[in-house]
């Protein structure tokens, strides 16, 4: 593996088809340490398969996925590739649209299985661990309860601390707040705005064009599984280059 990427993610050449349908028509991309990222386009225009092939949750055809340096798709077979992409999905946070959060535990609880059984953190270091990502989160009073009793932002915001407790390099967000009752997205956004602050390197999906202009250092325009245009949150919304840009624009943001 001599081929070292400058990013903490990187994508060469990425393809990725069901049957007939191409839905990623060779992806290049790469987002520098604690730089943040909004994917933005049409529903079916690739942006969550893309999101999701960078922890191979989806298996790409062809193309090469980099995390800092390693390469996520990397050719092995069998229990050795099992090994190896256990290993690097927990430098990758998620965030679903779904909360994804176990029902049988507790908030606590939740946060802290990840690193007591995959990264063999003690009980007691989860719990402080899992206590501060509450505090930083706005739900230290939430602990004990269990998901039922949560609203959609609550979970939402558990799901993201629990993604925290891995210590990851990366979060990847997939419309983290699409399923919410519009007064509960802000929570959700303050946290990840507080991440951004932060310097966290994170890569949204999302359809909340004011929020990816607040937050990104960059945005990337997605369409029929390509990258139409990429730039900073300044250029790409205010003055678009491409014609399907400004149309799509135009469509959100009723301008």
């Amino acid at each position: 593996m001599t081929h070292h990427p400058a990013g903490m993610v990187d994508l060469k050449g990425i393809h990725k088809a069901y049957g007939n349908l191409e839905v990623l028509k060779g992806i290049d991309l790469s987002v520098a340490r604690g730089k943040i990222l909004s994917i933005i386009g049409p529903s079916g225009s690739g942006k969550s398969t893309l999101l999701r092939s960078i922890n191979m949750l989806e298996t790409v055809n062809a193309g090469e996925i980099w995390l800092d340096g390693v390469r996520v798709n990397a050719p092995l077979k069998g229990r050795a590739f099992e090994a190896h992409i256990n290993k690097v999905r927990q430098e990758m946070g998620m965030v679903f649209q779904q909360f994804n959060l176990f029902p049988h535990l507790t908030v606590m609880q939740n946060i802290t299985i990840g690193p007591i059984k995959l990264k063999g953190l003690g009980k007691r270091e989860a719990e402080d661990r899992a206590r501060a990502l509450l505090a930083k989160v706005g739900l230290s009073e939430k602990a004990d309860v269990y998901p039922a009793r949560l609203s959609g932002g609550q979970k939402q915001r558990v799901a993201i601390a629990r993604a925290l407790a891995m210590q990851p390099k990366v979060m990847l967000f997939d419309e983290a707040t699409s399923a919410l009752d519009p007064e509960l997205v802000d929570e959700v956004n303050m946290v990840m705005k507080q991440l951004a602050e932060e310097h966290m390197t994170m890569l949204i999906v999302t359809h909340e064009m004011r929020f990816a202009a607040d937050v990104s250092d960059r945005v990337l325009f997605m369409d029929g599984g390509v990258i139409v245009e990429e730039g900073p949150p300044d250029q790409v919304f205010t003055a678009p280059i491409q014609e399907r840009t400004r149309n799509f624009l135009r469509k959100y943001l009723g301008g």
